[in-house]
C-alpha cells in the first residue's frame, strides 16, 4: 500500500462508494478527517458483482483497517465481511441494506426500475438519467440546491452506461448478507438520512438490531445521499466512530 496508510497515529481507512459514485461522494470526510485517518476510495472498475468488488478492495486494503461504505459501497462492505472479517477494526455502513433482491413481484418491479433507468442513460446519456434519479435520492429540500446537485450529476457523468450496467447486476444479484450481520463484532456505526427514500431508517434499525457492538445514527432533513447531503454531520458521526475505534 506504500506509505501512505503507516502514517503514525492514522488510521487506515477504506471507503467504498455507491452505485455510479467515485472519490467525491467521500470528498468532504476525506478532508474532515484527514487529522486521524489515511483514506483509500475503491473503484470497482468493470466488476459486476459485490464479491468481486470486495475481493478488489481486500485486494488494494492495508492488512488491517476501519471501514465504511454508502449505499452500494455498504453492500461491498458486508461482502468484505463475509470475506475476511479479521482485517476489518472497525465497520461503518451508510444509506444501505443487507437483504437479498425479493423474489416475485417486488424484485421484478426492482429489476424493471433500474433497467429503465439503464435505457435512459444508452439512449441520453448518463446526466439526464442522473437527473430523473436524483429525485428520490436527495431531500426534497434539496432539489434546486445546484452546487449540491450539479456536483452529484458531474460525478455520475464520469460513468458509463457499461459500468452502470454492471453495477446493475451486482446489485440484482446481491446475496442475503444477515448472517454476516449477526456476525459482525467490531464496533459499528450505522448511519442513514432520516428521509432516505431508497435505503429507509427502518431498514437501518433492523440492522442495527442484528449487531452487538453499533451506534445508530439518523441524520435530520437528509436523503439518501448523506455523504454529500449533510457532510459536516455525516463527518462529525464517523469522527466518534473512528474514535470508538
Amino acid at each position: 500500500m506504500g506509505t501512505q496508510h503507516k502514517a503514525m497515529g492514522k488510521i487506515p481507512l477504506v471507503l467504498l462508494p455507491g452505485l455510479m459514485c467515485d472519490s467525491a461522494v467521500w470528498e468532504a470526510q476525506i478532508a474532515g478527517l484527514s487529522d486521524r485517518a489515511n483514506a483509500l476510495v475503491v473503484d470497482y472498475g468493470m466488476s459486476d458483482s459485490l464479491i468481486t468488488m470486495a475481493e478488489l478492495a481486500l485486494a488494494q486494503a492495508p492488512e488491517r483497517f476501519a471501514l465504511a461504505g454508502h449505499s452500494m459501497g455498504g453492500r461491498v462492505a458486508l461482502e468484505i465481511m463475509r470475506l475476511a472479517p479479521q482485517r476489518v477494526a472497525a465497520l461503518a455502513l451508510l444509506d444501505t441494506g443487507y437483504q437479498a433482491r425479493p423474489v416475485g413481484a417486488t424484485g421484478d418491479a426492482e429489476r424493471a426500475q433500474r433497467l429503465a433507468l439503464l435505457s435512459l442513460a444508452q439512449s441520453q446519456g448518463m446526466r439526464v438519467m442522473g437527473r430523473q434519479w436524483l429525485q428520490g435520492m436527495v431531500h426534497p429540500d434539496r432539489l434546486n440546491d445546484q452546487p449540491l446537485i450539479n456536483a452529484i450529476l458531474d460525478m455520475i457523468a464520469r460513468k458509463t452506461p457499461v459500468q452502470f450496467a454492471a453495477q446493475i447486476q451486482a446489485l440484482l444479484e446481491r446475496p442475503d448478507a444477515e448472517q454476516v450481520l449477526l456476525s459482525v463484532r467490531c464496533p459499528t456505526l450505522i448511519l442513514c438520512g432520516q428521509q432516505d427514500l431508497w435505503s429507509p431508517f427502518a431498514r437501518h434499525e433492523a440492522m442495527a438490531a442484528l449487531i452487538p457492538q453499533n451506534r445508530l445514527v439518523g441524520i435530520a432533513d437528509c436523503g439518501h445521499m448523506s455523504t454529500m447531503e449533510r457532510p459536516h454531520e455525516v463527518t462529525q458521526a464517523l469522527g466518534d466512530w473512528l474514535r470508538a475505534a
